[in-house]
Order: structure tokens, then C-alpha cells, then sequence
């Protein structure tokens, strides 16, 4: 089998919740490692803003897919994404820190960038312009777009 072929996406159901919700965590542990709050508050801020940013997908996104990202078996991540008529957006890619620096980002965004290619559309993403992440976007050809305080709107267009 080939590492093409051992990744793969199944859509959210309820019972992913606490595994996002452990993945969305994983994006928050540097910055709550920089408070003084104990375990149950840090749990308690987490559970918190990641139902905040669920209702905000679910409002501002209502028609997005939510998918868990799986290397073989194993759940790994997640990967939100709205298919507009104008763009495909993605509005969250995870892999969890255990599992990064193995290629499975790259192999979904080139998966995207392709599916974006056939259908003429561009791909887009918000991204933070101190997140690592950001290298990743720049190697597989987005450029900024936008700028907005320190979200950097990335976007990929098929070069003619």
C-alpha cells in the first residue's frame, strides 16, 4: 500500500467529539503553557473556545465538511473545508503533534490543490503569519493575498 493510499478522510460524527475536541486542544497546548491556570481551567478554556469556534463554522460555514483525517486505522486529525462556488476554503487543517513532519498535510493539501486544479478554482486559507504551518503553504505555492493583523490570507491558483 502506498502512503497515497493509507491516507484517507471519514466525515464527523458525535462520537469524533471528544477526539476533535483533543485535536483543537493539541492547537491551543503552546500558548496555554504561557498561563499561570491549573489543569481543570485550561480544560475548562479549551472545552470553551473550541464550542465557540464549532458555532462559528456552523454559522458562518453551514455547508462545510468536517472530516477526521486517518493514516491507515488511526485517527490523526481534522480537515474543515467549504467548497463555494468561488473557492474551496479551508478553514482547519490539524494533524496532531505526534504525527507531523510525515507527509500526511502535504499529501491532502496536493490532493486539494489537484481536486482545485481539474475544477478551476483557487484554494484558500487562513493562517497565522508566526504559525510553522506557513512554510508548508509557501512551498506548495500560495501566496498572500491578504492581511489582516497577523492572519495572512493564503490562496493557490493553477498557473496557466
Amino acid at each position: 500500500m502506498t502512503r497515497e493510499e493509507q491516507i484517507s478522510l471519514r466525515a464527523v460524527t458525535e462520537a469524533d467529539d471528544n477526539f476533535i475536541l483533543s485535536v483543537y486542544a493539541a492547537t491551543r497546548m503552546q500558548e496555554l503553557a504561557q498561563v499561570p491556570w491549573g489543569p481543570e481551567q485550561k480544560e475548562a478554556f479549551v472545552r470553551m473556545q473550541y464550542v465557540a469556534q464549532k458555532q462559528h463554522y456552523a454559522a458562518e460555514f453551514p455547508s462545510a465538511s468536517h472530516d477526521v483525517i486517518y493514516v491507515d486505522q488511526t485517527p490523526v486529525g481534522r480537515i474543515y473545508m467549504d467548497r463555494s462556488a468561488d473557492a474551496l476554503h479551508i478553514l482547519d487543517i490539524t494533524v496532531l503533534p505526534q504525527h507531523r513532519s510525515r507527509g500526511t498535510g502535504s499529501l491532502l493539501l496536493r490532493r486539494l490543490l489537484r481536486e482545485a486544479g481539474e475544477i478551476g478554482k483557487p484554494v484558500t486559507i487562513y493562517v497565522e503569519n508566526f504559525n510553522p504551518s506557513l512554510r508548508l503553504f509557501e512551498r506548495l505555492g500560495f501566496q498572500k493575498d491578504q492581511e489582516k493583523g497577523f492572519h495572512l490570507l493564503m490562496k493557490w491558483e493553477k498557473k496557466a
